[in-house]
């Protein structure tokens, strides 16, 4: 249903009943002007707003925190109030009689206090009566023209969208811009690295492949697919790859590579397995080895790296996760998880999670993914999904990879960098930790 009370009016009326969100119930042109069909909609829904709009081009209506009933009585609110717009300017006149704030009647829609009824008797009409229990001008409210054209109930409910981001973000051109500069001309801190390796885990289908495809993207400046993504019961990547990213189609390779594994799957002897994972971190594993799950790549077979140099080793690793699917983990996934998340820990390298698919997740974040930080319910599974995995928020970082667009979003770009930012600075926290190491390593060779 299409509402008539616009996104304005909406947020106009939110802003006299807190951090709230208006959900359409009762429209009468679409389920009939009737008492019956209010009631059947309305009935024990609490808090509402009920509006009314005439051919005069008036809004009008009423709010009250008491459920609707059919029990034709008067109940109390002290809450309770009518209202009008003058534009978007809300007129706003409150009960003055609050034992009197609404009346129950079955053969009819909204009715407050013997002063204003919407869809009285059953008709498309308004019943107006001021003076009793709400004081209001009836010119101002409704012009005198008690014909409707159409009555709405919309219930009120506690709102997921904080008032402000809970994080700082810039959604400005030149922030893309800096940060694709930083990323550019970034220099790992240990002289033995060349590139930054970025492991990549998760379940089938939660966006390793198509978040190398997105970043990937955004430094080519078109949307791209050199990765195999998509939709599948089972992992679509079958061999470890490595991906360097490139500034622009014959650009300077940046300091970055991406690890794409993979995919976990709950039964035991499919997707990625455990051992596997431990031969990549300490980088045994070529580039282009094809995965076997029921038997993992031997110290003995041609393809194992015997000497990997640091520079092949993993120096961080991202957790990949479905936000449409935190809360409802299999249990023996959860398991595996933990059991990897227990080996790299004990390896000393830093992890964090992607939180992809937030803007299929949340309407809000679809509706505009800048109000990413302003999701309640995004930030319920940040929270969900380092709980599970054992970190702190402060790991998780939010992604919307490219999936259907064939045109950057610049907001998408800025999201998708700020995870790749805060990997290169997980990654030199993994240099300062061992630096001293290595260059004690480095000077007795």
């Amino acid at each position: 249903m299409n509402s008539l009370l616009t996104q304005s009016q909406q947020k106009t009326i939110c802003s006299q009943l807190g951090n709230v969100k208006l959900q359409l119930l009762y429209k009468a042109s679409v389920h009939g002007f009737t008492g019956a069909a209010f009631h059947q909609r309305c009935d024990n829904r609490c808090p509402t707003v009920s509006v009314g709009y005439n051919n005069s081009g008036y809004v009008f209506g009423g709010y009250t925190k008491q459920p609707f009933s059919q029990s034709g009585q008067h109940v109390h609110d002290e809450q309770a109030f009518l209202f009008c717009f003058c534009g978007d300017k809300l007129c706003k006149y409150p009960v003055t009689s609050p034992g009197y704030a609404v009346k129950m009647v079955s053969n009819s829609g909204p009715y407050f206090g013997e002063a204003l009824a919407l869809v009285n008797g059953s008709k498309a009409v308004a019943y107006s009566n001021p003076g009793n229990y709400y004081n209001f001008a009836a010119a101002e409210m409704h012009g005198n023209d008690l014909n409707l054209t159409d009555c709405e109930v919309y219930q009120v409910e506690e709102s997921t969208e904080f008032e402000k981001p809970w994080r700082t973000i810039i959604w400005k051109s030149e922030q893309r811009k800096e940060l694709m500069n930083s990323i550019q001309n970034y220099k790992p801190s240990v002289s033995s690295v060349s590139n930054v390796r970025v492991l990549l885990i998760g379940p089938v289908g939660a966006g390793k492949s198509s978040f190398f495809n997105s970043v990937n993207s955004v430094f080519r400046g078109h949307v791209t697919s050199q990765a195999i993504a998509g939709c599948s019961t089972t992992s679509l990547t079958t061999q470890f790859r490595t991906y360097s990213l490139k500034a622009g189609r014959e650009g300077k390779p940046l300091p970055i590579v991406l690890c794409d594994t993979m995919g976990l799957e709950e039964s035991t002897g499919a997707g990625l397995d455990i051992d596997d994972i431990s031969s990549i971190l300490k980088g045994h594993l070529p580039d282009r080895y094809q995965f076997n799950p029921s038997a993992p790549l031997h110290s003995g077979a041609p393809t194992y790296n015997k000497f990997p140099g640091f520079n092949d080793n993993v120096h961080c690793v991202a957790y990949v996760i479905d936000a449409c699917k935190v809360s409802i983990m299999p249990r023996k996934l959860q398991e595996k998880l933990d059991a990897i998340r227990r080996k790299i820990n004990l390896m000393g390298i830093p992890q964090l999670i992607l939180l992809t698919k937030v803007d299929d997740a949340c309407p809000v974040v679809k509706e505009d993914v800048r109000k990413v930080y302003q999701s309640g319910y995004i930030k319920e599974m940040m929270q969900e999904a380092g709980t599970r995995l054992g970190m702190p928020l402060s790991c998780v970082v939010p992604v919307k990879n490219y999936s259907e667009e064939l045109e950057l979003d610049p907001n998408c770009d800025v999201l998708l960098l700020q995870a790749v930012v805060q990997m290169l600075r997980f990654a030199d926290n993994y240099f300062d930790e061992i630096g001293d190491h290595l260059s004690q390593t480095e000077v007795k060779k």
